[in-house]
């Protein structure tokens, strides 16, 4: 049903290319690569979204609003975003449930240290090599894959 909604989200905003521009406001010479059906894990479980993968950053938006209280107590709904420039990422791992080898995740972690992890990827092979190729792109980054 999620990837129905997306889908829909998707066709009635024009496309991906619209919905990156719409949520992320693209640079300038930024291109949109791909858009992959994704979860990101978090501390709070999961959360179903789209990674985009362009020639400058990689980015995740929820399909849904989260529930999330200010710091004044109000409860608000928002997104949930990650953005990250390219050149700021030092690995792209992927990786496997070591009991369930099917389950493939890709770990990505940033030069200051953050992680991120991305699955349930229908098309998880094209969107590992979208993102490693993407990541070439910048020889000042260690690109650092690390095969299983």
């Amino acid at each position: 049903m999620a990837k129905i909604a997306q889908g829909t989200k998707v066709f009635t905003e024009g496309g991906y290319e619209k919905v990156f521009q719409q949520e992320f406001h693209k640079l300038a010479g930024e291109k949109l690569l791909k858009a992959y059906a994704c979860y990101i894990s978090t501390s709070n479980g999961p959360v179903i979204g789209t990674l985009y993968i362009s020639t400058q950053r990689m980015a995740f938006c929820s399909d849904y609003p989260l529930s999330h209280y200010s710091s004044s107590g109000q409860q608000e709904w928002v997104y949930f975003k990650v953005v990250v420039d390219l050149d700021q990422l030092r690995t792209v791992n992927p990786s496997a449930n070591r009991w369930n080898p099917s389950e493939k995740y890709i770990h990505v972690v940033t030069r200051d240290g953050y992680e991120f992890w991305f699955m349930g990827f229908i098309s998880y092979d094209k969107a590992l090599k979208t993102l490693t190729e993407a990541l070439r792109r910048f020889p000042d980054t260690s690109g650092g894959l690390v095969p299983v």
